[in-house]
């Protein structure tokens, strides 16, 4: 039948729908299990948090990202704040100041700073105490403040390792950084290894493969693309191979005058030595300028076996367990040489020169000064957050604050969910150890592991890893990452942003892909709390954003069946619809027969005003 009608209106999307909202982002949770901040730049958190339990959240975080700001929370104030938080069955966390947990600062690596970092972490785990002493509360730490980061060009997809477009390498002696970036290089050398596999690899090592499947020759244009990776492989054997030559060029120069001056007292030369025979008296004038010059000769090769020493113990010290182990070999046999000439520096000299060139020939020896940023914080990192775990267990024991180390928004160090989930199990591990070393805790290994697994775990801030957007990486990576650390996860802090700049907006407002990445957490039981951190809408649009935070999440308005909050705005008339408000109170101020407009003498509300029916004199 042909209709014989034209709709004018389809009419707009039913509010009555779960999924109707602009900000919606299709993860639901309710407004109890989300939670608020404190102004960071305020010591006054008593103020702080009643403010917050006025709009009815039932968990707020301190929050204390100035160390400076945070010593000026007077004593007793925390105290107070639990007090209040148990009135108003409230949970308190906190936010302890953001400090570089590495000791890695403007000048590079400083153990002193690290120590006096631990000492401040330390300084908030027993204040967080005092927030919360009858229960383990999350205290957040950032994973690193200052260190800057690598730039990736891969997250590892598939189980394949992630590689940096640049690196930051770190000398592990000094301190100090420096870039690495991958770069196309020009060599004259046109014939160059195919890349093979492992078992190609292999039967190359064994030569089962001819020439031409080994190498191949290349045109110059194409160049050889060296990888940030293998700039950190060519940089330690460069100044392995640099710091061993200059000890030979040293020694040199003692074997050149071993070699003009040896001959004219070889014969004597044990009889100088033991006494018999006095140089100054006993020689002729051209055997004790041999003397001398033979003298200033034992002067170089000390010199030189002393930083012989100095380079092997480098070896020893930065090396892998094969290294070590090959090393060990090197020292006996060196050892063995050594006592067969007694020490004699003239025998002495071909022993020192065979040690060097085995410490220089020997594949693979070079020892690992420079190293990622990434393995050189997680080392020092998770020495600290061990450190202040093991302090916090001792002094507290069961009811020991939760230490929740939180990525930092991506570009840090340590910013990645795979960078996250390694320093919670180095510092697990550590944690574990130090535990076992100490017979006066009488704890078993398993027992020292479950603490570990209680006490040690992730903060997983949404909106910093999004940040990851800004060098290319999109939705499936952010996921991914996430799903790498959320075993780990005790705490989640909500922001949202476009993942180019570092701001936070109530969840829905920019592109995280919230939805996907709490299916990550829920699929491993996270039950804890969500925290919303909406700096920037504080600062530009003068609001609570815990309104547009439960909207976003499509939270219950009330317990049990009923409408959630992305469907408030059709529960409401629009400002352009609708009848007015029924019965207005300037109805009965203007019409009415209350005594609203009377004097204030007489007992009314206000002084005379336009519309009113007394003048507002005083009666005389």
């Amino acid at each position: 039948m042909a209709e014989n009608y034209t709709t004018e209106y389809q009419g707009g999307f039913s509010t009555f729908k779960s999924n109707y909202g602009d900000i919606f982002t299709g993860y639901t949770t309710s407004a109890g299990s989300m939670g608020m901040t404190t102004d960071p730049r305020s010591a006054n958190v008593l103020q702080e948090a009643s403010g917050k339990l006025a709009m009815g959240v039932k968990h707020i975080e301190i929050a204390q990202v100035s160390p400076e700001v945070f010593e000026s929370i007077p004593v007793g104030y925390l105290k107070e704040v639990n007090r209040l938080a148990k009135l108003t069955g409230t949970e308190m966390t906190l936010h302890a100041p953001v400090m570089e947990a590495s000791g890695i600062g403007q000048h590079g690596f400083d153990e002193l700073q690290r120590q006096a970092v631990e000492r401040t972490m330390n300084l908030a785990i027993e204040r967080a105490h005092e927030l919360n002493p009858d229960g383990s509360a999350p205290v957040t730490f950032h994973s690193s403040a200052q260190a800057p980061g690598s730039q990736w060009k891969t997250l590892g997809e598939e189980g394949k390792p992630r590689e940096a477009i640049k690196m930051i390498a770190i000398n592990r002696e000094s301190g100090q950084m420096m870039p690495l970036e991958e770069e196309k290089m020009y060599y004259p050398d046109l014939v160059r290894q195919k890349e093979l596999t492992e078992e190609q690899r292999k039967k190359a090592q064994r030569g089962e493969l001819a020439p031409e499947q080994i190498y191949e020759k290349k045109n110059l244009s194409e160049g050889v693309l060296y990888g940030t990776r293998k700039k950190l492989i060519n940089a330690n054997a460069t100044q392995w191979d640099n710091s061993i030559s200059e000890i030979i060029l040293h020694k040199e120069r003692a074997d050149e005058i071993l070699q003009t001056n040896a001959r004219e007292i070889q014969q004597i030369l044990p009889l100088i030595r033991s006494g018999e025979f006095d140089p100054s008296k006993d020689l002729t004038p051209t055997q004790l300028q041999a003397w001398n010059s033979l003298k200033n000769a034992e002067t170089y090769l000390e010199d030189t076996q002393q930083k012989a020493n100095a380079i092997f113990h480098k070896a020893y010290k930065y090396g892998n367990e094969a290294q070590q182990k090959r090393l060990k070999e090197i020292a006996e046999d060196y050892t063995k040489k050594l006592s067969q000439v007694n020490r004699d520096p003239v025998g002495q000299a071909p022993i020192i020169q065979g040690l060097l060139h085995e410490l220089k020939e020997t594949h693979g020896l070079a020892p690992e000064i420079f190293v990622s940023v990434e393995q050189f914080t997680n080392d020092k990192s998770s020495e600290t957050f061990a450190n202040v775990a093991v302090n916090s267990f001792k002094k507290f024991g069961s009811k020991a604050p939760i230490i929740s180390i939180e990525n930092p928004p991506a570009g840090g160090a340590l910013s990645t969910g795979e960078d996250l989930k390694n320093l919670v199990e180095a510092t697990r591990k550590k944690f574990v150890d130090k535990l076992m070393e100490d017979k006066k805790l009488n704890l078993s290994e398993k027992e020292a592991q479950r603490e570990a697994e209680k006490l040690i775990g992730v903060t997983w801030d949404v909106g910093h890893i999004n940040m990851l957007r800004k060098q290319g990486f999109g939705k499936e990576e952010l996921v991914r990452e996430t799903e790498k650390v959320a075993k780990f996860v005790k705490h989640v802090h909500l922001s949202d942003n476009f993942g180019l700049e570092h701001t936070e907006l109530p969840m829905g407002m920019g592109n995280v892909p919230l939805k996907e990445m709490m299916a990550k957490l829920d699929k491993e039981g996270y039950e804890g709390k969500k925290i919303v951190e909406a700096a920037h809408w504080w600062q530009h649009f003068k609001s609570p954003p815990f309104i547009e935070s439960m909207q976003a999440m499509g939270s219950q308005m009330y317990t049990g069946a009923g409408p959630t909050w992305n469907q408030n705005l059709g529960l409401q008339q629009g400002y352009s619809s609708g009848y007015g408000a029924f019965l207005p109170d300037i109805n009965y101020q203007t019409f009415g027969a209350g005594f609203s407009q009377l004097p204030m003498e007489l007992g009314g509300q206000r002084q005379g005003a336009q519309g009113s029916r007394m003048s507002g004199r005083g009666m005389e």
